[in-house]
């Protein structure tokens, strides 16, 4: 697997409230710039999927992937890797949540691995720019509710 990307961001939320968000996958297209449609595959605890299939349009860079999720039980973290794909052969991932004086810091980690070659440099800034995006979106929708 390639070396991870990982930023941090303060959501003025509880750790509940960003979760929630988190695992509404079939929200997602509402929010995300990039995800079009999310079809839960497999159910998982309550409220919580154990796989999704989703259909993203970034653009360049058009895929269809499912991924499992693994839910920490203290509701303070969930990580998934890539089940199948068509751009992608691998990606794994997690958000980590943390209480802070100001909110919730939000880390996200992520690492891609494309079909298609692509130079670390390049693909580590891609990553850096999905993460910065996804982050803010993040952000956004949980703050509005």
């Amino acid at each position: 697997m390639a070396e991870s990307s990982t930023q941090k961001l303060t959501m003025n939320a509880t750790p509940q409230a960003i979760m929630e968000v988190i695992a509404d996958f079939p929200a997602y297209p509402e929010w995300t710039g990039a995800v079009k449609a999310v079809e839960i595959t497999e159910e998982g605890e309550p409220g919580r999927a154990a796989r999704a299939r989703f259909t993203m349009d970034a653009g360049l860079i058009k895929d269809t992937y499912e991924l499992a999720y693994t839910w920490a039980a203290d509701g303070l973290s969930v990580s998934w890797d890539l089940v199948k794909g068509q751009m992608q052969k691998a990606q794994h991932g997690s958000y980590v949540l943390r209480p802070v004086a100001d909110g919730t810091e939000v880390t996200y980690t992520l690492s891609v691995e494309l079909t298609i070659p692509m130079i670390g440099v390049l693909r580590r800034k891609a990553e850096k720019v999905i993460l910065d995006t996804a982050l803010k979106e993040l952000r956004k929708r949980v703050e509005a509710a």
